[in-house]
């Protein structure tokens, strides 16, 4: 009996370390797996980022960068035009200010230029009286 007990003793040893190979053949697979499984998940990554441009080049989007730049430009123009309009709204000012003392210069030039009055005028000034 104790030969059987012995062999049977073996026989569950045998099989412990047959279950310990199993579970660490399980676990090499396991890890095979998931680094075929990480390559897979790149390569889909990639790829579906290379769909992705070239959509977003058949769409004809812009780049976030691109549109900032733009933005960027496009503020500063319109700040240029704004100091630019105040400047012509002054220019304008100016030359209507011009033009008024224009008009006053040449009715100062035309007094002193004549300076009686008419014959016909009423009040007899140029007649001397």
């Amino acid at each position: 009996m104790n030969s059987g007990t012995g062999s049977g003793g073996g026989a569950a040893g045998g099989s412990g370390g047959g279950k310990r190979g199993l579970f660490d053949d399980l676990a090499g697979m396991a890890g095979g797996a998931f680094s075929v499984l990480a390559g897979a998940r790149q390569e889909a990554e990639a790829m579906g980022r290379a769909q992705l441009d070239a959509m977003v080049q058949r769409l004809d989007l812009v780049k976030r960068e691109d549109l900032d730049a733009a933005l960027e430009v496009a503020r500063r123009a319109r700040e240029q035009a704004e100091a630019l309009e105040a400047k012509v709204v002054a220019l304008e000012a100016r030359i209507e200010a011009m033009s008024g003392l224009e008009a006053r210069l040449a009715e100062i030039e035309t007094r002193t230029a004549h300076p009686h009055p008419p014959a016909n005028d009423p009040t007899g000034a140029a007649n001397g009286e």
